[in-house]
């Protein structure tokens, strides 16, 4: 896709394959095609509104699943097992199953072509894994280690956020990584609700480079793709150091 993307149209559609531009061949072209031209949506705008429907869905989906997650595990209610239950089963409903009704509820409270009605749709779906997801990270840590702090004198709350919180923050960055993944990458619903060129995010941007009336500029397209990918790579370097550790977490060690 790299390598693609560096590459004039000709060589792209020609017989013979290019594992890495030459100096001779390396262009630009394709990533000005991608960014600046006027034949399709702008980039820009839809950098923009998937930075801020990803945002959103992480934040709000990383909030509610965590205190879900605490609810779930460290506290017994009635009901509890049923809500348990009900998030794996809600996980296996595949969501284009569920697009008519989606859009029309969102449509009913007039936030179509909205950041904040995509993200609704967004946190629905990454929020059963998110809580599911954390419930075996918060189920790794002994609740016997809040207890001890509590006969040490901390109140329950500052226990949580002494003891409990900085052993869960490798799980919470593993799975804030997927969630992020999963809203960025989201193609279907964003394409159904933000139908407005000025609110597409990038994943139906692209899909503007397809179009039946001309051939496709498989150069830009490419170029297109590494742009989407970049965010994404840049957040999990950031994020990696943490990710590795809540990955391969089973177990406190004191």
């Amino acid at each position: 896709m790299i390598n693609t993307s560096f590459l004039p149209a000709n060589l792209i559609r020609g017989s013979e394959l290019h594992y890495f531009p030459t100096p001779e061949t390396f262009t630009l072209r394709n990533y000005e095609s991608a960014i600046l031209s006027e034949d399709r949506a702008a980039f820009l705008p839809a950098l923009g509104n998937s930075l801020a429907v990803t945002l959103f869905t992480l934040l709000v989906a990383m909030l509610l699943g965590f205190l879900a997650s605490l609810a779930v595990t460290r506290f017994r209610f009635k009901g509890r097992r049923a809500f348990i239950l009900a998030i794996l089963v809600v996980q296996m409903i595949p969501g284009e199953a569920m697009m008519i009704s989606i859009f029309r509820i969102i449509d009913g409270w007039q936030l179509l072509n909205t950041i904040i009605g995509l993200g609704i749709v967004y946190v629905s779906g990454v929020l059963p894994f998110t809580i599911w997801t954390l419930r075996g990270f918060v189920n790794g840590v002994p609740a016997e280690l809040e207890e001890a702090a509590m006969i040490d004198g901390c109140s329950r709350g500052k226990a949580f956020w002494k003891i409990t919180f900085p052993l869960l923050a490798p799980g919470l960055v593993a799975t804030g990584v997927f969630a992020f993944i999963q809203a960025w990458n989201e193609f279907v619903m964003a394409l159904i609700i933000m139908s407005r060129p000025d609110s597409m995010t990038l994943p139906v941007w692209l899909r503007t480079f397809l179009q039946a009336t001309q051939a496709t500029n498989w150069g830009a397209v490419m170029a297109g793709a590494v742009l989407i990918a970049i965010p994404v790579v840049i957040f999990f370097l950031i994020v990696q150091g943490r990710m590795t550790g809540g990955l391969v977490s089973g177990a406190v060690k004191g």
